[in-house]
């Protein structure tokens, strides 16, 4: 099967090398396509760049079209032996800009995406021109599958016993049939995924040791983060949910209008908090919107560019 970043960029798969969170070179994988500004797509959690394939073509005729994997997913590195804190995805993800953007880009984040890149436009607004945010778990009550929540009890030390032991590769079969079934229930047409589509989705949990590890790793953050919330701890949930109001750029918020993980009136209590957003709801759609909802997508992101001035 050909390789999907050398069909999907000019220059197939490149890397570059940030300081992660703790100050540690790591690498990051990432492709691009086009020209003009920059428009960065961010996937959300235990998905990689390849989430975006149906967006990256179409705004690609518009704009420097950017997709990177973030620490520990896809085909960047992923460390071992280092616990990460909630927080550090902000910290990298801005980093990443500034590597690849020499000036304020574009955002368009999915999922966890979408609440990471909440956080940078409050704590970092100077990287950011436009922001788009889709189906964004920013009011969470619990982790919305229980595959997440089975992940997010399990020690670390089994999930990466099972990532070195290679037994996601063993049983690759069985894994891609599961992560099929579980996939197409978060799209409003199952049938629209392929079976090339379920062989890349799958790739790194098969192919890319420490892949599992490392998304169970960040489910168990985002489990805490969500526990302390409810218990009024110290959490930063709570503080990104405060600082909404703070998100000056113009800001897109689409919503899957039948998404069972976080409902729509989710994303019309965001756009009440943000000054200077709009909400617009993407039907027939469920969670996984970039796949599900990718033509209404493309549509909205463009129009909402060319209608804040930037094209």
């Amino acid at each position: 099967m050909k390789d999907w970043w050398q069909a999907t960029f000019p220059k197939g798969r490149q890397n570059l090398i940030i300081s992660d969170a703790y100050g540690y070179p790591v690498q990051i994988a990432y492709g691009e396509v086009g020209r003009g500004k920059p428009l960065i797509l961010l996937h959300g959690m235990g998905s990689w760049s390849y989430n975006w394939r149906h967006l990256i073509a179409p705004l690609s005729k518009y704009f420097r079209v950017i997709c990177f994997d973030a620490k520990g997913f896809g085909f960047s590195e992923k460390p071992l032996f280092r616990k990460e804190y909630n927080g550090h995805q902000v910290i990298e993800f801005k980093r990443i800009i500034q590597v690849l953007c020499d000036e304020p880009a574009v955002i368009v984040a999915e999922s966890l995406g979408g609440l990471i890149a909440l956080a940078l436009a409050q704590e970092h607004p100077q990287v950011i021109g436009r922001l788009v945010v889709v189906n964004v778990p920013i009011f969470p009550e619990r982790l919305p599958h229980w595959a997440m929540w089975l992940l997010a009890q399990t020690p670390l030390e089994i999930m990466q016993t099972i990532d070195s032991l290679r037994l996601a590769y063993l049983f690759a079969p069985l894994l891609r049939e599961i992560m099929a079934i579980e996939r197409r229930a978060v799209l409003f047409d199952p049938s629209i995924l392929t079976q090339e589509d379920i062989y890349w989705i799958t790739y790194p949990f098969i192919e890319l040791p420490g892949t599992i590890g490392k998304v169970a790793e960040e489910l168990q953050i985002a489990a805490r983060e969500i526990e302390n919330c409810q218990a009024n701890k110290p959490n930063m949930l709570n503080k990104i949910q405060n600082n909404l109001s703070q998100i000056q750029c113009p800001t897109l918020i689409l919503w899957g209008e039948q998404d069972s993980w976080f409902p729509a009136s989710h994303g019309e209590k965001l756009h009440q908090q943000i000054p200077n957003s709009k909400f617009q709801m993407l039907s027939n759609c469920y969670h996984d919107a970039s796949t599900g909802a990718s033509g209404e997508m493309n549509t909205a992101i463009l129009e909402f560019l060319q209608d804040t001035g930037f094209d």
